[in-house]
């Protein structure tokens, strides 16, 4: 009998190494990665994408009303627990979309390429990794928290609100970073019901913990302001427990184990070297930001009142590009591992071009009726004024956004992060120098808000252009030896 073994690494018959075998045939792939690997792009973009855009609103639904209850506890209160907000954001940010991308391109990449033993091996190193992340998080801000929300304004009964808050949520930084590497995990696997279900069921039990715990309802204590910071830690240390359950339990296409096993530096590595780039990116985006609200505040309160309204819209559809982004991850990553290249950028062209559809419908919809979207939260007729000449300045743009984060999702699945990095740096530099100039030559706001839409139309337009070149992996379209292999990163070898 002819011996038909598979090097699990490669692509090639052990017997003849010169013939490449079919990989849609092969049988060491799970139904979730044949999926990825051979199911229609547009319906299992959208199947798989339905449950992560729930998620994500259902996430900022319970922000907001978290921050609806906090301010029934008066001014104080709620400006403090608005200090905290960037900081808590950065770290989601970080572990959710930048490190927890690199967990998910990596787990897609090695199940692509059928090293499943390297699949399982990745999840204890991204628990490994969650924890230290978390530690440090925990330790800079408990450390550092007074001088931090000091620096960001916060004086008096205020900075005493964001220090009990801060102290309270960064204590459980790392359960915060363990739910999102090891929803990433079940991601990358091109799993997203089950994150999305934990995450939905937790927030069900969350909204009526926080107002208990605020106010004192019921048997439960009153905790003020630390009421909403333990809910918010006890809806991650539950959550946290439940994703561990299912990788334990064997019910996932990785498993999490912990005989025999032993840390391997190419394993963190494979991570890292997206993680960490994705990491710089979310920096930079914060740091673009923060740039923009100081020019913007140089034309008083309402001006910061108008564009920080306006700019909200713009936060929400990053979980709507999210939704779509987590699965362009699982799909490019897993492509790519099995040498793909074709189906990988297909499914990323087509992942953008609804992100950018949907964005840019959004986008127009802002620019052309802007005060239906302002009035929901001031009737100031100068923060209308400042908000509407921010949304018909931006919104149109809307879609470029959607495109270049779309992509910048897709190249986290293809572990290629240079050109998005560069894509944001440029964003950075058009937003600081160009409004910088507006101020100086022009002191008009709506001069500062065509530099803050020509950075976005940047980022959209170089993170395209260097895909459309292939940065990834060579020119688009260019011959490839079919009886080459591939390394599980996508390169020949």
């Amino acid at each position: 009998m002819t011996d038909r073994r598979y090097d699990p690494n490669v692509t090639r018959s052990v017997q003849d190494p010169d013939v490449v075998a079919p990989q849609a045939t092969v049988p060491r792939f799970d139904s979730r990665t044949r999926l990825l690997l051979e199911g229609p792009i547009v319906g299992t973009l959208l199947r798989l994408a339905t449950p992560n855009v729930l998620v994500m609103f259902v996430q900022a639904a319970v922000g907001l009303i978290e921050t609806y209850f906090v301010a029934k506890l008066g001014t104080d209160a709620l400006a403090g627990v608005a200090l905290v907000f960037p900081v808590l954001m950065l770290m989601q940010m970080m572990s959710a979309g930048a490190v927890g991308g690199g967990i998910m391109s990596a787990i897609a990449r090695a199940l692509g390429a059928g090293r499943r033993a390297d699949a399982d091996a990745l999840v204890l190193h991204a628990l490994a990794i969650a924890v230290s992340f978390g530690l440090v998080f925990m330790l800079a801000v408990l450390g550092g928290g007074r001088w931090l929300y000091g620096a960001l304004g916060g004086r008096g009964a205020s900075l005493a609100a964001a220090l009990t808050y801060s102290n309270v949520v960064f204590s459980g930084a790392i359960l915060i970073w363990i739910f999102n590497s090891l929803a990433n995990v079940i991601r990358g696997t091109g799993n997203m019901a089950v994150p999305a279900a934990v995450t939905s069921v937790g927030a069900a039990a969350l909204i009526p913990l926080s107002p208990c715990l605020i106010f004192g309802w019921g048997p439960f204590p009153r905790l003020g302001v630390a009421g909403g910071a333990v809910a918010v830690v006890a809806y991650y240390a539950v959550g946290s427990v439940a994703l561990t359950a299912y990788l334990w339990a064997g019910r996932s296409v990785v498993r999490l184990a912990f005989e025999g096993a032993r840390f391997r530096w190419p394993l963190f590595r494979d991570i890292l070297r997206v993680g960490a780039v994705a990491a710089l990116i979310t920096v930079q985006t914060n740091l673009t930001i923060a740039i923009a609200t100081g020019f913007v505040g140089r034309f008083g309160p309402a001006a910061i009142a108008g564009y920080g309204t306006g700019s909200r819209l713009e936060y929400l559809l990053v979980p709507l590009v999210f939704g779509l982004g987590g699965p362009l991850v699982a799909m490019v990553g897993t492509n790519i591992g099995a040498g793909q290249r074709g189906r990988a950028l297909r499914a990323a062209w087509i992942g953008a071009a609804i992100a950018a559809g949907l964005t840019e419908i959004i986008g127009l919809w802002a620019a052309a009726a802007p005060r239906a979207w302002l009035s929901l939260f001031d009737t100031d007729p100068a923060m209308l004024d400042a908000g509407s000449r921010y949304l018909q300045t931006v919104g149109p743009l809307y879609g470029l956004f959607g495109l270049g984060m779309a992509l910048y999702f897709a190249s986290q699945g293809a572990g290629r992060l240079l050109w998005p990095l560069l894509a944001n740096l440029t964003r950075l530099a058009i937003a600081a120098g160009g409004g910088w100039l507006a101020l100086r030559w022009t002191g008009n706001l709506s001069h500062v808000f065509l530099a803050l839409s020509a950075a976005l139309a940047a980022f959209g337009l170089i993170n395209a252009g260097a895909v459309a070149s292939g940065a990834w992996f060579g020119r688009v379209g260019r011959p490839r030896d079919q009886t080459t292999t591939n390394r599980p990163d996508g390169h020949e070898r």
